[in-house]
């Protein structure tokens, strides 16, 4: 997803891990909503609200998994709702999370 249209952005963002992460969070007319961000190089933990799907260029590691997986070129993962993942960002790197709930 490169281009967004007829969206509502929340200027304020949400910062983690001392502005290591940052993202704004985007609302669609649906309804739905989705946050894009910037992650610096690091190992990170996030808990989930609800259910997720991420994309960017990173590898994750997801619950219930022993290993790795590298996500790129536009490739997703799904997180399932009340659970934690651990992400590991090699170079800067866009997000855009899905929040399905």
């Amino acid at each position: 997803m490169s281009e967004i249209k007829n969206v509502t952005i929340i200027k304020k963002a949400n910062i983690y891990f001392d502005g290591q992460v940052t993202s704004r969070r985007v609302l669609f007319a649906d309804g739905s909503t989705k946050s894009l961000g910037i992650m610096l190089p690091g190992e990170y933990v996030f808990n989930t609200g609800v259910k997720e799907i991420m994309a960017g260029d990173l590898e994750v590691l997801i619950p219930g998994e022993d290993r790795w997986m590298m996500v790129t070129g536009g490739g997703s993962f799904e997180v399932p709702a009340q659970a934690k993942f651990s992400l590991k960002i090699k170079t800067v790197t866009d997000y855009c999370c899905s929040y399905i709930g």
